[in-house]
């Protein structure tokens, strides 16, 4: 199995890198500073930025499964996603791969919340969407919409906030919203997640809600 990572130096990107490894596949991955990668000497690596269209089909072309974790590093706006996952799409076209996993964020679409308590959802709908997560959220939303409708096998997975702490092996998921009171997971459990889906058609062409 061969996998292309998007996003493999971020903190989900790293334990996807690991797990993709230990599970015997060959990973490629597009790197701005490969220096900084520990993995580097086990994997391919192609040098360039996801904004560039031609690193990013090199990173794609041959690979079975594309793994997508890119983000806004910060809670300004970036725009990361909006140009980046367009790219992707494209080499995926061009280069005959069907199957992309990407990671994404309970606020991608307007009914994420509705198996939330009314308080906590006017709250979170009203003022932290709004404000401190406008541009991350607003990123989400073009993510789904460009995965949505690009034809391809695609799945968004849907976390709350994510922690660094130790993964529990156990986790409520669901199609329709995100799970009452779900408020975080571990970066650890979506990575395992993830990787469930590779070999997996349940959720092809949907997002997924994930949280403890």
């Amino acid at each position: 199995m061969k996998i292309a990572i998007f996003g493999a130096s971020g903190a989900t990107g790293q334990l996807l890198t690991e797990r993709c490894l230990g599970a015997g596949y060959s990973v490629t991955a597009l790197l701005r500073r490969p220096d900084n990668f520990a993995q580097r000497d086990r994997i391919r690596v192609v040098q360039g930025s996801a904004f560039d269209a031609a690193a990013v089909r090199e990173t794609v072309e041959g690979s079975n499964v594309v793994l997508s974790v890119l983000g806004a590093r910060s809670l300004k706006k970036e725009d990361v996603l909006e140009q980046a996952v367009p790219l992707i799409v494209a080499a995926m076209k061009q280069t005959g791969v069907r199957r992309i996993i990407a990671l994404g964020s309970a606020g991608a679409l307007p009914d994420s919340l509705k198996k939330q308590p009314t308080w906590r959802r006017w709250i979170v709908e009203n003022i932290v969407y709004k404000t401190m997560l406008k541009w991350p959220v607003a990123s989400q939303i073009s993510q789904y919409a460009t995965l949505s409708s690009s034809g391809l096998d695609w799945t968004m997975v849907m976390p709350p906030m994510l922690t660094n702490t130790p993964g529990r092996g156990v986790y409520r998921i669901d199609g329709e919203a995100l799970p009452r009171n779900g408020s975080k997971i571990s970066r650890e459990d979506v990575a395992d997640f993830m990787m469930s889906q590779i070999d997996s058609r349940e959720w092809v062409g949907k997002g997924v809600y994930i949280s403890y």
